[in-house]
This record gives structure tokens, C-alpha cells and sequence, in this order.
């Protein structure tokens, strides 16, 4: 029997697309899946011999497993149901909202994402932007560190380069996860922030149910011993100071800390600081009240346009421009030594006890970080220019008092390291730093801050304000 059938061209495309669909589901995708998980298997080897911390089995659950483990915990479902009651709620509805609350929190770590990708990208974007330093001031108690404690890096937060800087530089001793907010929850960078182990939180939530849900998953991370990194201000300072803590995290992680049972909990202080913010201007414009939003379409418009112009620029053009980026790691405090000296158990305490604790406990790591802040040429300038701002005054003058300004916090301890031959050179490419931002101007050979240029000035200088009585105060938040 001979002949020929005819289909309409919709119902060929359609079975065309469906072959395809097949061919990729059963065949590619379980070969890319099986090479891509030799891979994984292959970095994972790799990086524990080398990592100071290593990999946690926990970092290496399926996120489907991660969502079903905080859905069903008991602090949670006793939460949902106080929830269902309060809010006359019936109880499939609110476990609905707690699995999309446990999806939206838990990542999804790859570790070749994280090693292979993210590795390169935060160490390109760093090294392209800054000269970067950094200062291990711990003499080395960083390796000594347990290596089954639980780590939190707590760190002050100046810019969103911060997660990149120190994600690079601690790289060959822990993988990091971060606590990043609802900027990074955009296509596609979601997906790949998630990926490098990153956990998403709405920072100024008020529901009581998502907060328990978010305890949980740190509760659980901590208690597992996966390495994190926490900004202790909460969020990016606007006038460059130092704010009060945020214990909320804190409290999460120690409520139900035994320390004669549990594995230690340790964390490493990190001073963070920048010759130049990227986002400096934004940051200083959001404290007018006064001051219009800008529009997406600006945002968009400025960064492709700063990006742009970046990539254009030569490497020693770029690191004029941006001067350093630096990071210090401070004296780990061990939380089993800490409960010790201070004769407590925060599990056994009540709220209000537990909590007066954990302020002190806050502060105290606020004043660590503060003192391993590192102090850079354009804030140094920066204090100097502001201390006369009212006066023309010669480049020569300028840098004279920004040497005894040196040399009085070096006698104090400060970190700072900026050695005699290399002084002339560093506070001069400073100073041109700020004339080429348009932060001063110059006149027959003097120079002064300019007027409309004072609250950038006070940004950077703010950032070493805590050494200017030797006292490590912060900003009330």
C-alpha cells in the first residue's frame, strides 16, 4: 500500500519539538548530568585536601531534601500552626507558604560552580577593580581554628564587593555561605548566587512564620558546622561608620547552643575597607530625605554605562582610579571558651537573659572588627581635607600632617601598614584620587576640599573615625 500522508506545518513543528524534548531528557541531559556530576566529585577531592574547613555534607544535601527538612521541623510546624490559628488560616495553605519561604532560603551549593566559576570571577573582578591587600592580624590563629567547628565570619559591610573580596581571598580555607538580601533575587544572578551557597533572607521582615523558618535553616547550617559569613551592621552603611549590631543572626545560632555537647561555634572578625566604594554616591544620596528615587531605568543606564567605561579602561588606569581594597582578619572567639569564662549556658537562659548576653557578645565583635578595619590613604586624606576645609592649604602641608597622622596610629596599633619610603608616593596618588573625582580642587598650588564634595569626604573618612579617640565606638543604627 502506497501514498503519502500530509500534516499541517503547526502539527510538524509540534512533533518535531516533542522529538527533540525527548532526545534531551533521555539522552543528553543524564550523559551532561552524569559528566558534570564526575566533576563535582572531582573538585569536591580536590578542595578538601587543601581547605582548612572542609566541605560539609550538609552544604552537599539536595535542595529539595533542605526544604522538606525545614517544613517539617518541629519548631516549624508548631509555628505554622499558631499561624493557621491566628491568622483563621486552614493549615495546607500555610504549609504552602512555608515551602515557598524554605525554597526562596535554601541554596543550592555546586561546588565546581563555586571553586571553578565563582573563584575566578570574585578573583578577575577583584584584582580588575583594586590593588587588593590583605592582613592576616591573627599571627595565624586562623589555621588553628578547629577544623569541625562551626566558623561565621562577621564582618562590617561597605560595599557589595565585600562578598566577592573576602569570598576570593578565604577561598583555599573555607567555602563561605552568605546571607545576601533581596537586591541579588533577579534572573539570572539568583540562580547562580545560589548555586555558590548563598541563602537568601528578607531583612526587614515582620512575619513571625518566615522568621522561624529562617532560624531553622541557620540553626541547622550552624549546627552542621557549614562556614558563614555574616554582615553584623545588618546592611551597607550609608555615612561610612560603624552601626550597632544586629543580633538577630547571633541569636539564631546560639538560642540553642550547648556548649559541653555541641561543636564549637567560632567567629573570625573581618575589617573591610575601600579607597573607593562603587557605590558611594547612591549610598551618601539615600541619607537626604529630600533626595527622589532614581528610576530603573537610571540604574540600568549608569551601571552599564560605569561597566562599560571600566572594562576600557587599562589596568593601571583602573587601580589609579580605584586605589585599594583591603581586608583584615581579626582574633577568633571561640563561643565554647567564651560560655566558659562567662559561666553560661544560652540554651537554659530565657529570652530576655539570653538576649543581654548576645548584646554583649554583639559588641564586643563590633569592636573587633572595628580595630582590624583597615586604615587606607583616601581616608587619611579625606580626615585631613575635612580638618581644613575652610582653608586653601599646599599638597606638601596636607601630606606632612597625614605622616604624623600615621605615625600616631602605628604607636596605637592600628592597622595600618604603610611603610616610610612608600609614603610620598601612596598619600600622592591619594590626593590625586580625590582632585580627579572632583572631591577637591586645586588653586595656584593649594588645595581644599570642595564644598558641595563634604559628604563623600565624611563617607571615607568616617570609615577610621573609631581610631580618631582611640575608642571603638559605632553609629547608632
Amino acid at each position: 500500500m502506497e501514498g503519502s500522508i500530509t500534516l499541517p506545518l503547526w502539527l510538524f513543528l509540534l512533533l518535531l519539538v516533542a522529538a527533540l524534548w525527548l532526545l534531551l531528557e533521555h539522552l543528553l541531559l543524564p550523559v551532561f548530568r552524569r559528566y558534570f556530576r564526575r566533576r563535582v566529585v572531582r573538585v569536591i577531592a580536590e578542595v578538601n585536601t587543601r581547605l582548612n574547613i572542609g566541605i560539609r555534607p550538609f552544604q552537599l544535601t539536595r535542595k529539595q531534601a533542605l526544604i522538606d527538612q525545614l517544613a517539617f521541623d518541629d519548631h516549624v510546624v508548631a509555628a505554622m500552626k499558631e499561624y493557621a490559628a491566628e491568622n483563621d488560616m486552614p493549615k495546607a495553605l500555610v504549609h504552602e507558604k512555608v515551602l515557598r519561604y524554605a525554597n526562596e532560603i535554601a541554596p543550592s551549593f555546586n561546588a565546581y560552580v563555586y571553586f571553578r566559576f565563582g573563584y575566578w570571577l570574585a578573583r578577575s573582578l577583584g584584582h580588575m577593580l583594586y590593588r587588593v591587600r590583605v592582613g592576616l592580624f591573627d599571627d595565624g590563629e586562623l589555621s588553628r581554628v578547629d577544623p569541625n567547628a562551626s566558623v561565621v565570619f562577621v564582618m562590617n559591610h561597605r560595599s557589595n564587593m565585600d562578598y566577592l573580596l573576602v569570598s576570593f581571598l578565604v577561598a583555599e580555607k573555607a567555602a563561605i555561605s552568605y546571607a545576601v538580601g533581596e537586591w541579588a533575587r533577579i534572573w539570572p544572578l539568583q540562580t547562580l548566587i545560589k548555586s555558590m551557597g548563598a541563602f537568601f533572607v528578607r531583612r526587614n521582615s515582620r512575619n513571625a512564620l518566615y522568621r522561624r523558618v529562617l532560624e531553622r535553616y541557620v540553626h541547622h547550617a550552624t549546627r552542621a558546622g557549614v562556614c558563614q559569613a555574616v554582615f553584623l551592621e545588618g546592611g551597607l552603611t550609608r555615612d561610612g561608620l560603624l552601626r550597632q549590631p544586629k543580633l538577630g543572626f547571633l541569636d539564631y545560632m546560639l538560642r540553642d547552643y550547648h556548649p559541653e555537647i555541641d561543636r564549637d561555634i567560632v567567629f573570625v572578625p573581618v575589617g573591610v575597607n575601600y579607597d573607593r566604594v562603587l557605590e558611594d554616591v547612591s549610598l551618601v544620596r539615600k541619607l537626604d530625605p529630600e533626595s527622589a528615587p532614581r528610576s530603573t531605568w537610571f540604574v540600568i543606564k549608569t551601571s552599564f554605562g560605569f561597566a562599560l567605561k571600566t572594562l576600557l579602561m587599562k589596568r593601571e588606569k583602573r587601580w589609579f582610579r580605584f586605589g585599594y581594597a583591603a581586608v583584615n582578619f581579626g582574633n577568633p572567639v571561640s563561643m565554647t571558651e567564651y560560655c566558659q569564662q562567662q559561666d553560661i549556658d544560652l540554651s537554659t537562659l530565657d529570652r530576655d537573659a539570653r538576649f543581654a548576653h548576645i548584646d554583649q557578645l554583639g559588641h564586643r565583635l563590633m569592636d573587633e572588627i572595628s580595630a582590624v578595619v583597615p586604615i587606607l590613604p583616601v581616608a587619611l586624606m579625606c580626615e585631613v581635607m575635612l580638618a581644613n576645609q575652610a582653608d586653601w592649604i599646599s599638597e606638601l602641608g596636607a601630606k606632612t600632617v597625614a605622616v604624623a597622622r600615621i605615625g600616631d596610629l602605628q604607636a596605637r596599633g592600628a592597622p595600618i601598614k604603610v611603610s616610610a619610603s612608600a609614603c610620598e608616593d601612596v598619600l600622592t596618588a591619594a590626593l590625586s584620587m580625590l582632585e580627579g573625582r572632583g572631591l577637591i580642587e586645586s588653586r595656584d598650588g593649594l588645595i581644599r576640599a570642595k564644598p558641595e564634595a563634604l559628604d563623600l569626604l565624611n563617607y571615607y573618612a568616617n570609615s577610621i573615625k573609631h581610631w580618631k579617640t582611640g575608642s571603638s565606638t559605632c553609629a547608632e543604627s
